[in-house]
């Protein structure tokens, strides 16, 4: 294991410390429980969106806190969900009074933890909804769910929804717009190469020199099939058209294309998954109306892509054009 780390215990502590310290004009850190927040909270009269998940996925979620996204996200350590007082006491930090919409991507433990926090906190009277995002269609099960994982889709759930909020989205509405983006997102991707988690010191799993898996989740769950290594046309290709007939998309729509590296796969390959995506689309008459392509969604150093589709209609567009100022995502500011 080569990692620019200390002790594998400390990673995730000493990552968020460093989070905050680069970004203390829009993020603070609270360490126990460790939760990242935003510098200007509890924002009145707003509803609070918060998020989290396994550490290794950065920069989501911490790294999307912020303006015009989300009030607080709370990291576990690699790979493993948060606890139910770190969404709690962020719950409790940001709450502006007009209630908390948790996000949740669809693993076991992060849909129990989110659902323990949200029952403690309406024993206190505070509204809460959680939504869940299960918008990978590359296995219906995986090791870590029941049902579809949660993929690509949330990072853009939490960007539209923290947009919504800001405008003054009450919480049912927000959640509405919340399941709207998740039943409108479907996303896949692929690997290339494993990951190591620092605790472990070895791969998650084992693909040959000449192998690749498509499917794969963000943890390193197993995909749909492992197979011989494909060029960038061909893996776009495969990616795209299960994400295209599961919608389904179809001709005339618009959609928010976002290619997306799983943390080692550089830019220079991006655009060539870009390049082709766009293609194939534009030959069955769906239009790239808006588009993300970078490091989002990450398992760590995994070299490989995902790919996320998102149909659009006009309040998506202008919720996601709607300014932002997080340490991951900035425009408008």
């Amino acid at each position: 294991m080569k990692k620019i780390i200390n002790k594998p215990e400390d990673v995730v502590k000493e990552s968020v410390e460093g989070l905050g310290l680069a970004w203390s004009e829009i993020v603070k850190v609270n360490y126990e429980p460790m939760f990242v927040y935003r510098a200007d909270a509890p924002v009145n009269n707003k509803v609070a969106i918060i998020s989290g998940g396994g550490s290794g996925h950065e920069p989501m979620h911490a790294g999307f806190v912020g303006y015009g996204m989300l009030d607080a996200a709370c990291p576990g350590e690699v790979f493993t969900s948060p606890t139910p007082d770190q969404m709690y006491e962020a719950a409790k930090k940001v709450h502006g009074g007009a209630g908390i919409l948790f996000i949740v991507k669809n693993y076991s433990g992060d849909v129990m933890n989110f659902e323990m926090a949200a029952d403690m906190l309406k024993a206190e009277g505070i509204d809460v909804e959680n939504v869940i995002i299960d918008d990978d269609v590359a296995v219906k099960d995986s090791l870590y769910t029941q049902g579809r994982r949660g993929v690509g889709t949330t990072v853009l759930a939490e960007k539209i929804c923290g947009a919504a909020a800001e405008k003054g989205y009450d919480l049912k509405k927000l959640a509405e717009l919340c399941k709207k983006v998740n039943g409108w997102g479907r996303s896949m991707g692929m690997a290339l190469t494993p990951c190591t988690v620092p605790a472990a010191g070895k791969p998650t799993f084992e693909l040959a020199e000449d192998e690749m898996e498509i499917g794969i989740g963000i943890h390193g769950e197993p995909g749909r099939e492992r197979m011989k290594i494909k060029s960038a046309d061909e893996i776009t290709e495969m990616l795209a058209e299960a994400i295209i007939e599961d919608l389904p998309f179809k001709e005339g729509d618009e959609v928010l294309a976002f290619v997306n590296s799983m943390g080692g796969t550089p830019e220079i390959e991006l655009y060539i998954v870009y390049r082709k995506l766009y293609k194939i689309l534009e030959s069955k008459g769906i239009k790239i109306a808006r588009k993300l392509v970078g490091r989002y969604i990450t398992s760590l150093e995994m070299q490989g892509v995902s790919i996320t589709l998102l149909k659009l209609d006009d309040e998506l567009k202008e919720l996601w054009d709607a300014p932002v100022k997080t340490p991951a995502l900035r425009w408008g500011i």
